[in-house]
């Protein structure tokens, strides 16, 4: 008789199980949601032909088959992460220079915990970064990778989708204060906006839901969307700003949640320079952090 070929992934999801003792825990741990978690285990019990845990009013408890199981699991993961070490090891062989195009507020805020465990990771790879709203042309070389809100018509570039964000609306604390609170979207132009100069995102969200928004409802009108950040801060008025971004500056509060676009964000990078080892790393590693940044928050 063969032995059953479990798939990693389903022990890991189960000893995830067993450390947290519920299906949420286990979630949190492994950014997945819980659906998937019980899933897995679920899986794994089909495959063994039996039940790993049992529901108590405390979560979930391991069975005795669980708990026999348990430490060739803990094993398997401790291999696993061998493995991945051991392939950390062999990127840090590979150097180069590696430019990278992103927005203003990405390369401000996002970027740089993220290329900070990059370089920890490869420290022979410098980083590039080039902070511009202009969309850069990877046609041209203007950059080796770029994180775009716009998916690339041209058939030379590779596209990956990472994920959506979000922008809503926001003002400081001090603003609501003075003036109150919107409740419904039309509300919004009875208080002090602030947007970009070139902009017009905003102003199709407004007419897309019938609101008669114009570049004169903007009190207060920048070309730089950190400026437009830095004006809300200091009470200036109610501004657009990824939540993302928004929602690690606790001195802002969301105004009516449901106003705003999703703008999609995109990892792209020439084709024939795909393949150099360097710009690959940094293209995965990329890849990676920002799917996980932009994965909406799960409740429950």
């Amino acid at each position: 008789m063969s032995e059953p070929d479990f798939d990693w992934t389903l022990i890991r999801s189960f000893l995830a199980v067993m450390e947290a003792g519920s299906l949420l825990g286990a979630s949190r741990r492994l950014h997945a949601s819980q659906p998937t978690i019980g899933r897995h285990v679920a899986q794994l019990e089909a495959q063994l032909g039996c039940a790993l845990f049992e529901r108590t009013g405390r979560g979930l408890a391991p069975t005795r088959v669980a708990y026999r199981i348990a430490e060739d699991a803990q094993r398997m993961a401790e291999g696993a992460h061998g493995v991945a070490r051991a392939i950390a090891g062999t990127r840090q062989n590979v150097s180069g220079s590696v430019r990278i195009s992103a927005s203003q507020t990405m390369a401000f805020v996002v970027l740089p915990e993220i290329i900070g465990r990059l370089r920890a990771a490869n420290p022979q790879i410098q980083v590039e970064l080039q902070a511009t709203d202009t969309v850069a042309n990877l046609l041209r070389r203007e950059a080796d990778i770029a994180v775009r809100m716009v998916m690339p018509e041209q058939g030379s570039l590779i596209a990956r989708k990472l994920g959506t964000s979000k922008i809503g609306a926001y003002a400081s604390r001090d603003y609501v204060l003075r003036r109150g609170q919107p409740v419904a979207p039309p509300e919004l132009l009875q208080h002090d906006l602030i947007g970009l100069i070139d902009d017009d995102v905003i102003l199709r969200g407004f007419a897309a839901g019938g609101i008669p928004a114009t570049r004169e409802s903007f009190a207060v009108r920048t070309d730089d969307p950190l400026v437009v950040w830095q004006l809300v801060r200091a009470g200036l008025g109610i501004g657009f700003l990824a939540d993302k971004v928004a929602k690690r500056d606790p001195s802002l509060v969301q105004l009516i949640p449901e106003v705003g676009p999703t703008m999609p964000v995109w990892l792209v990078v020439h084709n024939e320079i795909r393949g150099n080892p360097a710009i690959k790393v940094v293209f995965d590693f990329l890849a990676a952090e920002l799917e996980r940044e932009l994965a909406p928050v799960r409740v429950g």
